[in-house]
Formats: C-alpha cells, structure tokens, sequence
C-alpha cells in the first residue's frame, strides 16, 4: 500500500501502536488512507486491504476507525490525486508483484507451508 501511494505522489507511512497507513496533512496532523484486514477461521486466513480512493469523508464521523479516535481519515481525492479505479488496480497490483515475486523462489517447498500438523 505505502509503494501504491507513492506512485501517486502520497507518502503514506506506518504509525507504531495504530492500525492501517497514515498520511501527515498540513499541520502535522496525521489521517489514515488506508488499512490491511487479517482474519483466522477454522486455520483459513482471510485478508484484504482498503484504499479510501474517492468515499464520503462525512461518512466517516459516525464511526471510529480501528479504534482511534484522536486521527482523521483522508482519501486520494482529498489529497488532490486524480485517479481512475483502472489506475489505482494497476498500480496495487504492480506494487504487490514487486513485494511478493520473491515468494516464488522460496527454498521451503509450498506444501510445508499450508500443512497442518
């Protein structure tokens, strides 16, 4: 997500103790663009990631997102990025490839991965 944003001209960086990635707006104040979802059921992971592309940003104060309520919530749009779905799919999954092509050569044979013991 972090290499996504930065096609885009956002850095985007992690916060230690908070969920999601963040974005410093003018003032130094801090909003979240993005977030990354892990679950574990019965040992099948389910995982996804949220960009917030062009959303309501109203929407937003009648929830908490993760939990935290001294940040905002801040989008691609808000931020001036002009972008198509189109774009933005192309570029996460670019960015994905770049990160996890070295999977491919692991020396640790796949099925010992995903067995359970």
């Amino acid at each position: 997500m972090i290499r996504s944003l930065a096609h885009f001209g956002v850095k985007g960086e992690r916060r230690q103790g908070r969920v999601g990635i963040w974005v410093v707006r003018s003032g130094a104040a801090e909003d979240k663009i993005a977030a990354i979802g892990v679950r574990v059921r019965r040992w099948v992971t389910y995982h996804g990631v949220a960009l917030n592309v062009d959303p309501e940003l109203d929407h937003y104060r009648g929830i908490v997102p993760c939990g935290i309520v001294e940040h905002g919530v801040t989008s691609l749009e808000a931020l001036g990025v002009d972008a198509t779905m189109a774009e933005i799919d192309q570029v996460l999954r670019a960015t994905f490839a770049e990160i996890f092509e070295a999977a491919d050569s692991c020396d640790v044979p796949c099925h010992s991965l995903t067995a359970r013991k």
